[in-house]
């Protein structure tokens, strides 16, 4: 029996997220999901709706095999055959999963990052700039034990996160984006952490459910040689396939001076990979009432309810601060208490401490306001 949670998730997709129009087309791809029952109600979401559904299913397996030996050549061919289709594309769905979150770890540096740069940079931003998209995982037994959770507990997280009312969110969000376009200077501190930054004239951008499922986060980004200061990372992060913790940054006139971790060798390599790897390409506040605790899946962790998150790399074009990377790497840093506590200062006056709002028109966006 198809649980309902599960068509009213899909009908918020369809309806909310991408608001798919009657001879739309739409590409629903299917990342490691073994349950398919997500992708029939997907389908009859978007008939009902009038649309055109397409459907691509990929195991992650599989994409480690062409990542391990594939050439630039071929990497670029195989772009430029997705992207006559992605052209014809009025909305993209995706829809993540999979058993092994570090599946691609063992790709070596140069195969990864020639399939990011070859392959997927160019769809990545099709699809970005061109598509009315929305991004999510799928719960399964892998993501539960990486959040803590029963797998029973975890499909109830996550139906309660992906299921909230985000017209509520996006309409308590308008302050904190007037806010930000208003902002000059910027303050972030923490436990070893004290950076600033100018967002001037760069302009802020509210995600509430639009974009990715769960959501919850506002993002600017710096001015691009703004930047000054040490950034400590309290989260755990994986890129690539490999898990890193406590990332430290410290920053001059912008870039990226100096770069420890867990795993200092690697982190390093891949800041190395392009000039603008090294710069900041997005600044975001996280929102999310139901998301408490960072579980190594940057779709929620970037979410988490008096989180930050402070990236490397490539800029979005809706809050472009010129950097190009084929890189971005959203890196999390959580100012509640039990995680340390810390300020967000906008132009000297306090905004956030300890991870709650604290001047009157931002404090519709605490959790207790957004259940």
């Amino acid at each position: 029996m198809r649980d309902p949670r599960l068509q009213t998730f899909a009908r918020n997709i369809i309806q909310y997220s991408v608001n798919l129009q009657p001879g739309e087309n739409i590409l629903i791809e299917m990342i490691g999901v073994k349950d398919q029952e997500l992708a029939k109600c997907l389908i009859e979401e978007v008939y009902a709706a009038g649309g055109n559904p397409f459907i691509e299913l990929r195991d992650p397996a599989i994409m480690r095999s062409l990542q391990m030996k594939g050439t630039q050549e071929q990497l670029s061919k195989w772009s430029e055959f997705e992207m006559v289709r992605m052209k014809q594309m009025d909305a993209y769905v995706a829809v993540r999963s999979g058993d092994n979150i570090t599946e691609s770890s063992d790709v070596p540096d140069e195969q990864m990052k020639m399939y990011l740069k070859y392959f997927q940079r160019p769809l990545f931003d099709e699809r970005i700039n061109n598509t009315k998209w929305v991004v999510m995982r799928y719960p399964n037994p892998s993501m539960a034990q990486l959040a803590g959770k029963s797998t029973e507990a975890f499909e109830d997280f996550y139906f309660n996160v992906c299921n909230l009312d985000y017209s509520k969110m996006a309409k308590a969000m308008e302050s904190l984006v007037d806010l930000m376009n208003r902002t000059d200077r910027v303050r972030l501190v923490a436990k070893d952490t004290d950076v600033s930054f100018s967002i001037k004239g760069i302009g802020a951008v509210p995600c509430s459910g639009l974009r990715n499922l769960p959501d919850g986060e506002v993002y600017t980004a710096p001015v691009k040689d703004s930047v000054n200061g040490v950034i400590s990372y309290n989260t755990p992060t994986i890129y690539s396939g490999t898990s890193f913790e406590n990332i430290v940054l410290t920053f001059e006139n912008g870039k990226i001076i100096n770069a420890t971790s867990n795993d200092t060798k690697k982190l390093n390599e891949i800041l190395n990979t392009d000039d603008g790897a090294r710069y900041i390409g997005e600044f975001a506040i996280g929102v999310n009432p139901y998301i408490k605790h960072p579980m190594k899946d940057i779709l929620f962790d970037e979410k988490i309810d008096g989180s930050i998150h402070f990236t490397p790399g490539q800029a979005y074009e809706t809050a472009d601060n010129t950097n190009r990377s084929s890189v971005h790497w959203d890196m999390v840093l959580i100012q509640r208490p039990e995680y340390g506590g810390g300020e967000i200062y906008f132009d000297d006056v306090l905004i956030r401490k300890d991870g709650r709002f604290v001047i009157p028109e931002l404090e519709k966006l605490n959790p207790e306001n957004l259940m």
